[in-house]
C-alpha cells in the first residue's frame, strides 16, 4: 500500500470512528432494554421509544448538519458530534428516570449524524477508484462496534452470577457506559485528520487544500483535481441553503433525488433495527435463555463484521448495483425463512413446563404460583401468551419473565429455520444495502447540493429505521414475531423490483462524471 493510500485510509478510519461509537450505542441498548424495562417498568411503546428516541435526534440533527458542514467544515462537525456522544452516554448510563434516559439517548441521536458527515467526508477525501471502499468504512465500523459491545454485554450477562454488585437493577449501567472510552478515543483521533479539500475550495483556501491532496493523490492529479471542484463550484454560484434545497427538490434532479429515496427506504424499513436494538428480545422467541440469547448475538457481531469486509474487498470490483440486488435477493430468502420457522409455533404449559419456570425464575424471588391458572392450556400465537402474561405480571416483572416463559413452553419453532434467516439477513444487509447506501449517497449528489442532499437522504434513511425500532415492540405484542417478518420480507421485495429499474452502476466515476450521467441538463 502506498503513502497516498495509508493517509487515506488513516483518516477514513479515524472519520468512521463514529460508526463504531454508534454500533457500541446500538448493541449495548439491545442488551439493557430488557433490564431498563423492568427498572423503570415500562409499557412495550415505552420501550419502543427509549431504542427509538435515538434515531428522532438523528431526524432533528439532519436539519443543521448541512448548514454547519457547510459554515464550519466537516472536521470540526465530526469534533462537535464526538463530545455529543460523550454527553449522552453519561446521562443515559446515570438516568434515574425514564424521561432522563429519554433526554440522553436523544443526544446520542443527534451524534448519530456522524454517520452522514463521515460519509460525505470520506467521499471527498477518497479517490474515485477507491471512494466506494473507504465509504464502506463506515458500516465495517458500525459492525466492529456492534461486535464488542454484544461481547461486553454477554460477560455482563454472565458475571451477575458470579458478582454480587452486578445485578438486574445496575447491569444495563454498565453496558451503557462502556461506551464512554470510546467516546474519548475518537475525539483524540479527530484532532489527527485535516479537513476536506472540497470544503477548503469552495471557501477559497486553495493552498490548504493543495496541502492536504497532496497527502491523499498523486502530485499529477492535484491541479485537475481542484479545476473540477472549482468549475463545479462556479456552477453552484455559491447557493444559499434555500437556492440547494430549490435545486435538490427540481426537476433537473428528480431521478437522483428518487433513487436516493428509494433507496434510503428500503434498507432503513427491511428490520435491521428490529434485529439490532432488539436481538435478545428476537432470540428469546426462540425458545432460548437468557445467556444463550446474548451468546447468538455475539455470532451475529461476528456476522456482521465479516460481512462487511467482503463488502468492502468487492464493492470496487463487482460494483454498487451487483451488491445490491443481490443482497435484497438474500433478504428477502432471509425473511421469509424466519417467518416460516415461526410459522407453526404453540406455547403448551404441562408439569414439565412449569417446573421448569419455577427453577429459572426462583433467583429473581418471582412468585410463579401465579402462573398456575396457565397449567393445561396451550397458545396457538405469541400474541395471545403475551396478553395473558401481561394480566398476571406488572411492567417490572414482565420483561424478565416473559423470556423464561417462551423459552420453557415453546413448541413446534424451527429453529434452524429461524437462526438461519436472522443471520442470513444480517450478512445480506452488511454485504449489501448496509454499506453501498452511503457509498451511493456520497456519489449520486451533485457538488452544488451535497451539503443539503446528503442530511435529506439521510433522513429519510432515518425516519424508515426509526418507524422500525419504535413500533417494533408494539408489534411484537400485537401482531407476533410471525408476521412482522412476513412484512419485512414483503418491503425488500419491493425494494428489490424498484432497485433492479433504477439503480445505475457508479464504480470508478468521479463525483463530477457521475453528475452528468445522472443529473438532466
Amino acid at each position: 500500500m502506498s503513502l497516498i493510500d495509508k493517509n487515506v485510509a488513516f483518516y477514513s478510519l479515524i472519520a468512521a470512528f463514529g460508526g463504531f461509537v454508534f454500533g457500541l450505542d446500538a448493541a449495548n441498548i439491545s442488551g439493557a432494554i430488557r433490564f431498563i424495562s423492568s427498572q423503570f417498568e415500562l409499557t412495550s411503546s415505552q420501550t419502543g421509544t427509549v431504542a427509538g428516541i435515538a434515531l428522532i435526534g438523528v431526524i432533528c440533527a439532519l436539519f443543521i448538519t448541512g448548514p454547519l458542514c457547510e459554515r464550519f467544515g466537516r472536521k470540526k462537525v465530526l469534533l462537535a458530534i464526538a463530545l455529543a456522544y460523550s454527553v449522552s452516554t453519561i446521562l443515559s448510563s446515570t438516568a434515574v428516570s425514564y424521561e432522563m434516559l429519554v433526554i440522553g439517548r436523544f443526544i446520542g441521536g443527534v451524534a448519530f449524524a456522524s454517520i452522514t458527515v463521515s460519509a460525505m467526508y470520506i467521499g471527498e477525501i477518497a479517490p474515485a477508484d477507491k471512494r466506494g471502499k473507504f465509504v464502506s468504512t463506515n458500516q465495517l465500523m458500525i459492525a466492529v462496534g456492534l461486535l464488542l459491545a454484544f461481547v461486553i454485554n454477554y460477560f455482563l450477562i454472565k458475571m451477575m452470577d458470579d458478582i454480587s454488585w452486578i445485578n438486574n437493577e445496575n447491569v444495563w449501567r454498565y453496558m451503557l457506559g462502556a461506551e464512554l472510552i470510546a467516546n474519548v478515543i475518537w475525539v483524540s483521533l479527530l484532532l489527527c485528520i485535516p479537513e476536506s479539500p472540497r470544503w477548503l475550495i469552495i471557501k477559497g483556501r486553495n493552498e490548504e487544500a493543495k496541502a492536504i491532496l497532496a497527502k491523499i493523490s498523486l502530485d499529477a492529479d492535484i491541479e485537475p483535481t481542484i479545476a473540477e471542484v472549482t468549475a463545479s463550484i462556479n456552477l453552484d454560484k455559491k447557493n444559499s441553503i434555500l437556492d440547494q434545497l430549490k435545486t435538490l427538490f427540481s426537476i433537473r434532479m428528480r431521478f437522483v433525488l428518487f433513487l436516493a429515496v428509494v433507496y434510503a427506504v428500503v434498507q432503513g424499513a427491511t428490520g435491521m433495527n428490529a434485529v439490532l436494538f432488539f436481538a435478545p428480545l428476537v432470540f428469546e422467541q426462540v425458545g432460548m435463555s437468557v445467556q444463550d440469547t446474548f451468546m447468538q448475538t455475539i455470532i451475529m457481531g461476528l456476522i456482521g463484521v465479516i460481512s462487511t469486509i467482503i463488502a468492502i474487498l468487492f464493492v470496487e470490483k463487482l460494483g454498487r448495483r451487483f451488491l445490491t440486488l443481490g443482497g435484497l435477493l438474500l433478504v428477502v430468502i432471509a425473511h421469509s425463512s424466519t417467518w416460516y420457522g415461526f410459522s407453526q409455533v404453540t406455547y403448551e404449559f404441562d408439569d414439565a413446563t412449569m417446573a421448569k419456570i419455577t427453577q429459572q425464575l426462583a433467583p429473581d424471588n418471582i412468585d410463579t404460583a401465579r402462573l398456575q391458572p396457565l397449567s393445561g392450556k396451550v397458545f396457538s400465537s405469541d400474541v395471545d401468551l403475551k396478553a395473558q402474561l401481561a394480566e398476571i405480571f406488572d411492567n417490572k416483572e414482565l420483561p424478565l419473565v416473559s423470556g423464561v416463559v417462551i423459552n420453557a413452553s415453546i413448541n413446534g419453532i424451527n429453529a434452524a429455520m429461524v437462526l438461519f434467516g436472522i443471520f442470513a439477513f444480517l450478512a445480506a444487509f452488511n454485504l449489501s444495502i448496509g454499506p453501498i447506501l452511503w457509498v451511493i449517497f456520497s456519489e449520486v449528489f451533485p457538488n452544488n447540493v451535497r451539503s443539503v442532499a446528503l442530511p435529506f437522504a439521510a433522513l429519510v434513511q432515518t425516519i424508515a429505521s426509526w418507524s422500525v425500532s419504535e413500533f417494533f415492540p408494539w408489534q411484537l405484542e400485537h401482531l407476533g414475531v410471525s408476521n412482522i417478518f412476513l412484512i419485512y420480507a414483503g418491503i425488500g421485495l419491493i425494494g428489490l423490483v424498484l432497485m433492479s429499474f433504477i439503480l445505475p452502476e457508479t464504480k470508478g466515476k468521479t463525483i463530477e462524471a457521475i453528475e452528468k450521467e445522472l443529473v438532466r441538463s
